[in-house]
């Protein structure tokens, strides 16, 4: 998985250089065009989001292994062995289990909903676990009748549970595909032949658990028809990109005939800031790319040029770090934030709190909360104006909370709901400009990039010095430049290492007024 993420990312940057290279207006990718009404009506359609194949299956391997472990313990006797050994011994008996049916492709989405395909497996798995189990007694010199009995016992329940669950959960799920509960929804860039034959082809998969939402291509003439293989053209390229903002969809497949490469990466230009997976729909080996990775719908090759940076599983650990560490250090700091509130009370009037409009997740508008550091009636909620050293707007006790971070510390309540992550790309105010003023997207190109994750309070960039006054392009262009790097590099140790480092970088805070 980790190489196929890096073979991606590759591509991605490969691509964002030849952009750059081209001389491409500067903020092209962030730049977003009026949807049509159906264009619209169908992203309204697809607000809510569902149940996606890949979260269903780590949630079934979930299942199985509490299953495995908690059949252990009731029906395994290992000699005298008390509740801990016995626990540890099942639950290594489930991990078994449970990697040999992944290892056998049991937990796929498609064998999940088939009928009878993933029994030979789960019988497979329970066979190999058996036999690990009697070579570890084996060798802990245990093995006798009653452990033989009771490993008996364990298997044949173990496979009578997990099967009956999974027949029931096969047609739960076929349902779900159906009726669109579960499902990937991908929308097509490129109509025409291409579009249709691509299609066409997905549709002789009777399985296939791809959704398709629309057609968006450029060309307006007879290339380019309204109604493509029974799908609506919803706009252009430029406007897919504000669709996919307001839609829940998974994935972009790009159709091209053989002779497009020029027109393929003039699409990349406009779509790599999006948060999805890009996949190239290209049959023909004429196509003249490096070897990348390939996955597959049905039968059908894709190149695959993009991947989310963080893609269900991830996206759930990483929250759960956010919400654990984030409602610890809300207590923890409570008293400060007490203290700070008070402090600015006392120094001058005005609310305690300042809400700005900032960039979020893709690009969305959401409102940050900060510690009021400015004087209230010269405050600047656009942040049209940045705040330089010895500005007079700032009071007394701003200009601390400013250089200590302390300002920033509400934003633990944008945390909690969703709206910022604990580590993650500062969170630009919608109108920021520079010193000297120039907006954000003229100084970087492919600026809007860095918005393919949630933003978080602390940063890969801040802990490495980049933070505070935007007074040269390159300060702004290395802070694009690590966050792109922490996008391409995500774990959750890297989180752990930056939340570790954020108190330290705090005392090289030169740049921040």
């Amino acid at each position: 998985m980790k190489s196929k993420k890096r073979k991606a990312n590759l591509f991605e940057r490969e691509t964002v250089r030849v952009y750059r290279l081209a001389d491409a207006p500067a903020g092209v990718a962030g730049q977003t065009a009026e949807l049509p009404v159906n264009a619209r009506r169908m992203a309204q359609m697809l607000e809510r989001r569902g149940l996606s194949p890949g979260l269903a299956c780590g949630l079934v391997r979930l299942f199985e292994i509490a299953v495995l472990v908690i059949g252990g313990i009731l029906c395994l006797r290992v000699g005298s062995a008390g509740w801990l050994p016995l626990a540890l011994f099942s639950t290594l008996l489930a991990l078994v289990t449970v990697v040999t049916v992944n290892i056998l492709n049991g937990y796929d989405s498609l064998l999940l909903r088939s009928r009878r395909a993933q029994f030979p497996r789960l019988a497979g798995a329970f066979a190999f676990a058996t036999f690990v189990a009697i070579c570890a007694a084996e060798l802990a010199d245990r093995l006798d009748r009653p452990f033989l009995e009771s490993l008996a016992l364990w298997g044949a329940s173990g496979f009578a549970i997990l099967g009956v669950t999974r027949v029931c959960l096969g047609a739960r799920m076929r349902l779900w595909v159906r009726n669109g509960f579960m499902e990937r929804r991908a929308v097509v860039v490129g109509g025409g032949g291409a579009a249709e034959a691509f299609i066409r082809r997905l549709e002789t998969n009777p399985d296939n658990d791809v959704r398709i939402c629309g057609i968006f291509d450029d060309r307006n003439d007879d290339r380019s028809p309204a109604i493509v293989a029974g799908y609506p053209k919803l706009g252009s390229v430029s406007q897919l990109t504000e669709f996919a903002r307001k839609a829940r969809i998974d994935m972009l497949i790009v159709t091209l005939p053989v002779s497009a490469q020029a027109r393929l990466l003039t699409i990349m230009r406009e779509l790599w800031v999006l948060p999805l997976d890009i996949r190239v729909a290209a049959s023909s080996p004429d196509l003249r790319f490096r070897a990348r990775s390939h996955s597959f719908l049905g039968d059908i090759p894709l190149l695959n040029a993009f991947d989310r940076p963080l893609a269900e599983w991830d996206m759930v650990s990483k929250r759960c770090l956010d919400l654990v560490v984030g409602l610890f250090a809300l207590v923890a700091l409570s008293p400060l934030m007490v203290a700070t509130a008070i402090a600015i009370k006392l120094d001058s009037t005005g609310p305690v709190f300042f809400r700005q409009k900032r960039h979020g997740f893709n690009n969305q508008i959401i409102n940050v909360w900060k510690f009021r550091s400015l004087r209230h009636e010269m405050s600047d909620p656009t942040a049209r104006r940045i705040v330089t050293h010895n500005d007079p707007r700032v009071t007394r006790v701003g200009r601390f909370i400013r250089r200590s971070s302390i300002d920033e510390l509400p934003q633990l309540f944008n945390v909690l709901t969703g709206e910022l992550s604990l580590v993650g790309p500062r969170p630009h105010a919608v109108h920021a400009r520079s010193s000297f003023d120039q907006n954000f997207t003229e100084i970087v190109d492919g600026y809007f990039g860095r918005h393919k994750v949630k933003p978080g309070i602390t940063g890969w960039a801040q802990v490495n010095g980049w933070r505070g006054e935007i007074d040269e392009g390159d300060k702004l262009q290395k802070r694009f430049e690590y966050d792109l790097y922490y996008i391409e590099n995500w774990s959750l140790l890297l989180d752990l290492r930056i939340l570790a480092l954020t108190p330290i970088s705090l005392f090289r805070s030169s740049g921040a007024y």
